[in-house]
């Protein structure tokens, strides 16, 4: 487990090298399981390229824009935020090879933020 800070209403955030540590040394082959125990934040596997992680945000944005007639909203207006959250899903899973993290050349583990600032918690369970 480790704790994710954001500073924005909407962020990502690459947390690959953390997930990774979490990988016990003498593990060698297995699944790692990355959970997110909150529901306006989420994880996705997806490359880590400053320009697309700026496109994921717009994207959710586009998909659930801000508005002000969510019913939700009338309990703590965040409605989009849940909404966004349930596009994006509350876990990965991703193989471990020879002790490391089995990703593509280009994937990386990312957490989104769609209701800071806040300080979030992450679960990394490894399954061998």
């Amino acid at each position: 487990m480790f704790r994710v800070e954001t500073g924005d209403r909407t962020e990502v955030v690459d947390v690959t090298d953390r997930v990774a540590d979490e990988v016990a040394d003498d593990v060698e082959s297995g699944v790692c399981t990355v959970f997110v125990p909150h529901t306006t934040a989420g994880v996705v596997v997806q490359e880590a390229e400053s320009g697309l992680l700026d496109d994921i945000q717009a994207f959710v944005a586009g998909l659930v824009p801000d508005r002000d007639d969510y019913r939700h909203d009338r309990i703590d207006d965040n409605a989009d935020s849940h909404l966004r959250a349930t596009l994006l899903g509350e876990s990965v899973s991703v193989p471990v090879a020879d002790g490391d993290l089995a990703l593509g050349t280009w994937q990386s583990v990312l957490f989104v933020e769609c209701d800071g600032p806040r300080t979030r918690q992450v679960e990394v369970v490894v399954t061998t």
